[in-house]
Parts: structure tokens; sequence; C-alpha cells
């Protein structure tokens, strides 16, 4: 990314406040330093008149913007001098669809653009597909895609074990699909004890009408619908929509935790381990941490906090500028409210614990691959290597990332083979070739965070020659390389380390470093075959028709209704494509001369 352009545009896009984080000509690194030594550059002096709402004058106006702006500078620019929330994964939500005669529920990531009614956010997608599946108990509505829904001839699975009414095959009118819809949406709105009520009231009346089937089939729904609200755990109806947001620190890291709340209903939480200094407060990082977690997304309404923020009316204004409604931030003292926190504050506590342990144990491994490796310090960032392939096919190349945190994934490559697949040590020349050139190309210096100081292949001594001749002819002459490969008749426990100008090392099957590499080279492993599959998978449902140029995804669409299959429009005579919705007399003649070109 072009940190200079995007400096310029962002500033320009805030004129009235472009000098508050960058000076002309200044690198990322230098502007986060500035705004850590000059915080008043960023912001104007402090006011009494605390108490204006947003556009109460140009002065409270320009300091919100200065706080939105400081916020996305330093998420986008990352320089180092500043708290940085490196974890910045969006968050699924459950989508009920508008617009379709049979509305689909289902997962969703990404902009809210399409028709429909998003809940959530909720703290993983795993949890997302719990609540689904739970709800389909409820609400037995269809959660396949519109092509599947229209080719279905017969009530697939779903419907056998009772989490599809088949709207597909007509097992279920329009008004009484209807009525499902409002109950799921009404009871992801919070509404949840109207709608047990209603179900309650259908289920008596069928006992009484002496229609035990359909009495049973309401008892099983209200069931369902208990089990989501037990295993959502606290729900606090009164809460509306808020977030819980609390922050531990310790041995100079810190943890937040957010739990998310929706029409009163808890959909989990999540702990985050943002990036900071080790003079900075808890009170300083949280407020970094809100600016930047919200930059990207809406804030709810209320936001909890267990910290008492010296720019709280700021932010808060900051908040509603972005939200265009008002959002508040509040520090209870005393209430359920004040549970919520401490329940909160409890789990970064206990994250950050775990946290440290890890890094703990992971740290000693480092320093012990050190040691094992005369290696001039434990690394920092090691890259791991791998190949995957099937007789040449589908070949692709993997790079892993660990350092003293653990697994560092989104730092993780992947490299699609371009013109040696098959020949293993080939595949590795140009692996590395293309990674390593592109690192001297950006960062020459090394001043970066993106070298690394420890290259682990997995393979054994032709991998590492190949590995020792690409840096050779790249001129990096201190970089420490080294393969680990499977013993005889590739036998885990009995691998072989490879180093440069040393005789192979055998660790000893018990050795912790032994496991400590293998959990390495299983990973790298684990990810070169997840992306080859991938590839393999995607090749496996091309069409002969996406080779042709001019046939997109529409005419592609049409070609199959009209002819059934690729091989039916590749028997097609030239007026039998032209009869076809959207296909020109020059695309059926570019269709025609394809699939006869090698005949």
């Amino acid at each position: 990314e072009d940190h200079a352009g995007e400096r310029g545009r962002l500033l320009h896009a805030r004129p009235p406040r472009k000098a508050a984080l960058c000076g002309q000509g200044q690198e990322p690194e230098e502007a986060g330093r500035d705004l850590r030594q000059r915080p008043h550059a960023a912001r104007p002096p402090a006011t009494h008149d605390r108490g204006h709402g947003i556009g109460r004058g140009d002065h409270d106006g320009g300091r919100v913007e200065a706080l939105l702006l400081e916020s996305n500078m330093i998420k986008r620019l990352k320089p180092h001098y500043n708290i940085l929330l490196r974890d910045d994964k969006s968050f699924p939500y459950i989508l009920l669809r508008r617009g379709h005669r049979w509305p689909q529920i289902s997962k969703y990531r990404g902009a809210k653009s399409g028709q429909g009614d998003y809940f959530g956010p909720f703290a993983s997608a795993g949890a997302v597909d719990l609540t689904i599946n739970a709800l389909q108990r409820a609400f037995p509505l269809r959660s396949c895609s519109d092509s599947v829904l229209e080719s279905r001839t017969r009530p697939c699975l779903q419907h056998q074990i009772k989490r599809c009414t088949a709207p597909c095959v007509g097992r279920i009118g329009k008004a009484d699909y209807d009525v499902l819809v409002e109950e799921a949406r009404a009871f992801l709105a919070g509404r949840s004890r109207q709608v047990q009520r209603r179900l309650t009231d259908r289920m008596t009346a069928a006992s009484d009408a002496l229609e035990f089937e359909t009495a049973a089939a309401y008892r099983d729904r209200i069931k369902a619908l208990a089990h989501i609200q037990m295993r959502q755990g606290i729900n606090l109806p009164s809460m509306g929509d808020a977030d819980v947001v609390a922050i531990h620190d310790e041995a100079g890291q810190a943890c937040v935790q957010v739990f998310f709340f929706r029409s009163g209903q808890n959909y989990g939480n999540r702990a985050f381990f943002p990036r900071h200094g080790a003079d900075d407060t808890p009170e300083a990082i949280l407020r970094a941490f809100i600016g930047q977690f919200y930059s990207g997304r809406e804030a709810p309404p209320l936001v909890l906090v267990n910290r008492s923020l010296e720019e709280a009316p700021l932010l808060a204004e900051a908040l509603t500028l972005k939200a265009g409604r008002r959002v508040k931030l509040h520090r209870p003292l005393r209430g359920a409210k004040r549970k919520l926190l401490e329940d909160a504050e409890r789990n970064a506590r206990e994250a950050l614990a775990r946290r440290l342990g890890e890094s703990t144990a992971q740290r000693r491994l480092l320093e012990s691959l050190a040691q094992r490796f005369e290696l001039e310090g434990a690394p920092d960032r090691v890259e791991v290597y791998d190949n995957s392939h099937i007789s040449g096919t589908d070949a692709v190349g993997s790079m892993i990332v660990a350092g003293p945190e653990g697994y560092i994934k989104s730092a993780y490559r992947k490299f699609t083979i371009r013109s040696t697949a098959g020949d293993d040590y080939a595949m590795m020349r140009e692996v590395l070739t293309r990674r390593f050139s592109r690192l001297i190309k950006e960062d020459p210096g090394r001043s970066g965070e993106s070298w690394p100081d420890l290259v682990l292949i997995d393979g054994g001594a032709g991998q590492l020659g190949e590995a020792r001749r690409v840096f050779a002819d790249l001129g990096i002459a201190d970089l420490a390389v080294a393969a680990i490969a499977k013993g005889p008749e590739r036998n885990a426990g009995r691998e072989r380390v490879f180093l440069p100008d040393r005789p192979p090392v055998a660790l000893g099957a018990r050795d912790p470093l032994l496991y400590f590499l293998q959990r390495l080279r299983d990973e790298a492993h684990r990810f070169a075959i997840g992306t080859h599959r991938a590839k393999r998978a995607k090749a496996r449902v091309r069409s002969a028709l996406d080779e042709i140029p001019g046939v997109g995804p529409r005419r592609k669409k049409a070609l199959l209704h009209r002819f059934g299959s690729a091989r039916g429009v590749s028997q097609a005579g030239l007026a039998d494509l032209e009869t076809v919705d959207g296909i020109s007399s020059a695309v059926a003649r570019a269709i025609h001369d394809h699939f006869r070109a090698d005949r």
C-alpha cells in the first residue's frame, strides 16, 4: 500500500484538521512518534465547554473529526509508536432475506447491501452456525441457495430432520411460511416472550382439539426456543443493543474483552490483544481500542466500559457522528450492568493469563531452538515453507509464520506455482525466489517486521540446497535456514533437521523441541494441503464454457438452461445458438468455432 497516497487521500477528505497527525512528507512512523510526543497536535487544548453536542461550534466539531481521523490513520498506516488493534476481522451476522417468495435464513459477513434483516454481530462464525441450527428447529426456514431451491424435485435431508418445511416442493403454503418468517424475525429482534406465548397458545388449542401431533410439533419448537435462550447465557431484556467492553492489563500486555448484546440477548464475546507501548495506561489503551474498533463498524446505542476515560464525551460524540444516531459511553458503578462489566473483566483477565502462559512456553521453545541451531538469539519470526500437488497438477506453495505469541495467521501466504509444477525442488526454488525478491524490493534495509529470523523448509538436504542457492543468487548471506525431514519410511518422531555445513541433527523422541518443530511443519502442511484442495475443487466445477471469451455468468446460465449441459452446447448448431436469449450472432459464432477448433 502506498502510505503517502493513502495519507493524502485521508487528509484531503478532512481539510480542517489536515495537519493533525502527519506533517507534509512525514512517514507513518514519524507521524506515530509525533502523536505520542505531542498529543496536543492531534487535538486542541481541552475546554470547559464539554456539554455541547455535535455542531455546537467549529471547535468541538474539529476535535471530533480529528479523533475519527486519528483512529482511521493509525488503523490504516499502523505506525510503530501508537496503540494498534491488530485483529480487524469482520463479524458475522444472521441474515433473514427479503425480496424472495421464500425468504432464506443464512450466515452473512460483509457489507449490508442486500435486502433483508441483519441480526448481530455475533462473536464468531461458530456461534452463528449454532444459533441458525437451533433456530431452524423452532422456525424451519430454508437455508439453501436460490439455485438449489429452484432445482429440487423432492425434499432434502433438512426436511427429513424437521429443520425445513420444504417450500421447494410445495410442502408448505406461502401464508404459513410467511408466519414462520415473521416469528423468526420477532424472536431475533428480542420479542421472544411474545413468540413463546403465541406458540404456547397454539399448542394448547391443538391439544384441546385432540390434534396431538400438531401439539407435539409446537412443543418441540418451544423447547428449541428455550434451548437457544439457555445457551446464550446471560440475557438482559432491558439492555437492548449494547456492547460491554472491559480491559485488563498485566506484565506489560493488555486484553480487551467485548461482549455483544443485541435486543437484550447475548451474542457471544471475543478477546482482543492490542499492541501498545510499555508506558501506555489502561485508559489510553481502551480509548484507542474503542476508536479503532468502531472505525470500521457501527457502534450500538450503548457502550459499557470498565474504566473512566478522560475524553469519554468527545469519544461518544465521535461514535455518534459516525453512527448517525446517539451513542452513549457509560461506566456503571452498580447494578446488573456493573455485574456484566465484572464478568467481562474476569474473562479478560483469564484470557490474558492463558496468553501469557502460552507466550512464555513459546518463548522458551524459541530460545531452545536458537541454542540448538546456534542462532544469534531467539527468533521473533519463523517462516515455514511447503508445497502441495498431485502429479504436478494444481500445484501450490505455502508459507506460515510463527513467533513468540504463536502463529501469525495474518502473515500466511499462498503461492500458485506458475511454471515448475511436478519438480519439488524447482517448486521450492520458485516460491522462495518470489517471496524474497519481493521482500528485497519492499524492504531492502530490513527495517520492518516482514523479514524472518529463521526459514524452515519442509524437506531434506535437497530442499535446503535449493534454498541456499536462492539466497545466494539474491545476495542474502545472513539469513538462518534449516530443513526438517521425516525419518525412514516417513515415520513421524524420527525427524532429522538439516543445517548448512553441518551433519543432520536427530532430536530425541521426547524432546519438546521436536514436538515444536513438528507442529510448525504440520501447520505448513495443513495450510498447503488446504490451499491445494481449494484450488482443485475450483477446477472441478469449471465448465468448458468458462474458456470462451465473451461468455460470462449470465450467458453461461442461459446456454445451460437451453441445452442442459456444456456438452449439449458443444453439439448445438450455429442457428440454435443464435436463438438463445442474450447470445448475439457474433457470440454464437465464437461459441460454435471454439468447440470445433480442434476437429
